[in-house]
C-alpha cells in the first residue's frame, strides 16, 4: 500500500495497488468492488483510477482527501507489457469518475474496457493527448519527459473540479505545490547535462531514453534492438554484436538496464558491462515501492550521476 511521505503533498484517502498477484485489500475494499458507476460517484469522495501507478500517485498528490486512487499496473517486479486486465480490473475501471491512461498503445486494453462501457460523465485523460503525440510515437513510456506530469496534473485538477467544484481551489493549490516539487528533478537533470555534456550510455530498450537526452546522454544503442527488446522480437544480429561491442571496447560511461523485463539477451548485456566494468543503473517502467513520482524521478538522475562519477552501480532503487 502506498502513502505519500510527510514532505509530500497529502495523499488519497486510499490508495490501492493492482499486482500480477491480484489485489491488495484495505478495509472496505471488496465492499468497494462491489459497488456500481452510480454509486461511486454519489460516494463523499472522488473514486479515480490510474491505469500506471505513476499518474495514481500524481492524482493523489492534486486530489488529496476528496480523491480515492486505484492503480492499476502497479507491480515493478513484473512485465507491464503483458498485463491482462481481470474482470474486476475491468469493472474498476467502468466504476471510475475519473480515468488517467499512458496511450501510445501501452495501455490499449484500457481504452477498450473504457469504450465498452462509455459514460458521459466519466473524465479521462490520455497522457499521449495531453503532449499531442501522434500514434506512431515510438516510446511510451512518456513519464520519463520533464515535461509530462506538469500538463498531467493541470489536467487532472481541471477533471476533479469539474467533478467537485467547491474543491477547485484546492486542487489549483497541489498543482502550484506539485510543480515546486519537481524542480531538484530539473535542476538534477540541468546540472548533469552541464557537467557530463554527450555522455555516452547504453540501454536494454527506452525505459529511461526521453530523461536521459533532456539530461543530454548521447544513446548508444541501436533504437531497432531497443525497439525489438521492448516488443518481444528478435533483433538483428549486427545490432546484439554493436551492443556487445560498446561494453567490450569501453565506448559507453553507463549501461542502464530495464529491471523489469529480462530475458536472456538482456542478461548477457548485464552480464557484459560488469565484465568491462562499465557501472549499471536499473530503471524502472513501473515505479517501485516506497517512491513518490517526484522522488522517483530524482533517484534516477543521481543513480546515473553516480555512475558516471564515482563508478558506482545502482541495479536496484532502494
Amino acid at each position: 500500500m502506498y502513502h505519500t511521505e510527510s514532505n509530500e503533498l497529502s495523499s488519497s484517502k486510499l490508495f490501492r495497488r493492482h499486482t500480477g498477484a491480484g489485489w491488495r485489500f484495505l478495509p472496505l475494499l471488496s465492499l468497494l468492488l462491489g459497488l456500481g458507476a452510480a454509486q461511486m460517484a454519489a460516494a463523499d469522495t472522488i473514486h479515480a483510477v490510474g491505469v500506471e501507478i505513476e499518474y495514481a500517485n500524481v492524482i493523489s498528490q492534486i486530489g488529496g482527501k476528496y480523491v480515492e486512487v486505484s492503480a492499476i499496473e502497479s507491480n515493478p517486479n513484473t512485465d507491464p507489457h503483458t498485463f491482462e486486465a481481470s474482470p474486476a480490473v475491468a469493472r474498476e475501471i467502468a466504476a471510475a469518475q475519473l480515468v488517467v491512461r499512458n496511450g501510445v498503445g501501452y495501455d490499449s486494453w484500457a481504452k477498450k474496457i473504457l469504450a465498452a462501457d462509455p459514460n458521459s460523465k466519466r473524465q479521462v485523460i490520455v497522457v499521449q493527448d495531453l503532449l499531442h503525440l501522434p500514434d506512431s510515437t515510438k516510446n511510451p513510456h512518456l513519464w520519463y519527459k520533464p515535461e509530462t506530469m506538469p500538463a498531467v496534473v493541470k489536467a487532472v485538477a481541471a477533471s476533479l473540479s469539474k467533478l467537485d467544484p467547491a474543491h477547485a481551489a484546492f486542487f489549483k493549490a497541489n498543482v502550484q505545490k506539485f510543480d515546486a516539487s519537481l524542480k531538484p528533478w530539473y535542476a538534477a537533470i540541468a546540472s548533469f547535462k552541464a557537467k557530463y555534456p554527450h555522455t555516452p550510455v547504453a540501454v536494454t530498450e527506452p525505459v529511461a531514453d526521453y530523461m536521459l537526452q533532456a539530461a543530454g546522454c548521447d544513446l548508444k544503442t541501436p533504437w531497432n534492438l531497443q525497439a525489438a527488446i521492448m516488443n518481444g522480437t528478435d533483433p538483428a544480429p549486427q545490432d546484439v554484436s554493436t551492443q556487445n561491442q560498446l561494453f567490450k571496447n569501453h565506448q559507453v560511461k553507463v549501461f542502464l538496464y530495464n529491471q523489469q523485463v529480462t530475458d536472456s539477451l538482456t542478461a548477457s548485456f548485464l552480464n557484459n558491462a560488469k565484465a568491462a566494468h562499465i557501472p549499471v543503473v536499473g530503471v524502472y517502467e513501473t515505479m517501485p515501492t516506497g517512491y513518490t513520482y517526484q522522488s522517483w524521478m530524482l533517484a534516477e538522475v543521481n543513480a546515473l550521476r553516480a555512475a558516471v562519477e564515482h563508478g558506482t552501480s545502482t541495479t536496484v532503487l532502494k
